[in-house]
């Protein structure tokens, strides 16, 4: 599978189904893992982490769930290609830094991703749209228990799976749910409700993860502790908290519109309208007035535009998606024309 071939359906964090949809956009478990008696990847010279990465790739070839899929080496890729795969949420933008002994291994429904040689030798993932925990879960243990046949895990009795970060040290799990709060933002209580879940001990990362600011709303939740807890505990903090902040956000919603609708209805409406209009629009303007038409289209304000064709423009309108779109390097300025273009022949058809 090619990259381009990516462009010809959305990502799975982005379809737009699954339950609570309208705010919660995706759900992710991510597991860490390392190969027994192997430097785990920051200790490692050159020699060791093409090793690893040869150990890896051959034992995840005999594993049948993940026989379709593609194995993409970072040092194979230019840059644009690497912001490819961050932008779909397939790894992380510190994984696309150094690309030495590096690899990205992706399904082609683009549910399964696998780092290797990230900060650990394994970083597995599972994307499902919308509040998804268990499926989430259930996918991934089944594809580690497979993969756990084919290679030797580092592990302790007493303390779990090891990792390079002491945090993950257990059940090398995290959660993660990423959120479109608006409403709570447009009302000033997202900081209340971000301040109460980091005294539970999680965290809140943007849209693309950690060292990201949130932007357009989007909010990525997640637990920050692995050590001392079972994977069903982890899930069932995850989705208590989740819950929680879907409530907060379907009442802030149903208080602006019993109260301010309007104001609402006029602030949505001028997002459409600019998105329709604009010949030239930076990345981020993007993001936050699709955000707004978005809400307007959960919320029946926007009838003849669905979430799918928004959550679309979300990730096509991106800087590395607009240019595997034209199949060339473009400028910022260039990319700013090309992204309006491409917003108004989707929005005014």
């Amino acid at each position: 599978m090619l990259l381009v071939d990516f462009l010809k359906h959305n990502s799975e964090w982005l379809k737009g189904t699954g339950p609570n949809s309208d705010i919660v956009i995706s759900t992710r478990i991510r597991l860490a893992r390392n190969l027994d008696k192997f430097s785990f990847p920051h200790w490692s010279n050159k020699q060791q982490g093409e090793r690893a990465l040869d150990t890896v790739i051959g034992g995840i070839s005999k594993v049948n769930y993940l026989k379709g899929s593609t194995v993409f080496k970072l040092s194979d890729m230019d840059a644009v290609d690497k912001q490819f795969l961050v932008e779909r949420h397939l790894m992380s933008l510190e994984h696309a830094q150094k690309t030495d002994n590096k690899a990205v291994i992706v399904d082609s429904e683009e549910i399964v991703a696998i780092m290797v040689n990230e900060e650990d030798h394994l970083r597995m993932q599972v994307m499902q749209s919308g509040f998804n925990l268990y499926e989430a879960w259930n996918i991934i243990n089944d594809i580690d228990d497979s993969i756990s046949k084919e290679l030797n895990y580092a592990y302790l009795p007493d303390w779990g799976y090891l990792t390079a970060c002491p945090t993950n040290t257990g059940t090398g799990m995290r959660g993660s749910v990423m959120l479109h709060l608006p409403a709570l933002v447009m009302t000033r209580q997202i900081d209340r409700v971000l301040a109460a879940i980091s005294k539970l001990s999680f965290t809140t990362r943007g849209l693309y993860g950690e060292g990201t600011q949130a932007t357009g709303n989007f909010f990525q939740i997640s637990n920050q502790v692995s050590l001392g807890h079972s994977e069903e505990e982890i899930i069932e903090n995850i989705n208590g908290v989740i819950r929680q902040i879907i409530d907060q956000e379907k009442q802030a919603r149903e208080v602006m519109l019993s109260r301010n609708r309007t104001v609402l209805e006029d602030r949505i409406n001028r997002s459409l309208g600019i998105l329709k209009s604009a010949h030239i629009i930076s990345s981020q303007e993007t993001t936050e007035l699709l955000s707004m038409v978005r809400l307007g289209a959960d919320l029946g304000i926007i009838k003849h535009i669905d979430r799918s064709r928004v959550n679309e423009l979300f990730i096509i309108t991106q800087p590395a998606h607009l240019q595997k779109i034209e199949n060339k390097k473009l400028t910022a300025e260039d990319r700013d024309l090309k992204r309006a273009e491409l917003i108004r022949n989707r929005l005014n058809l």
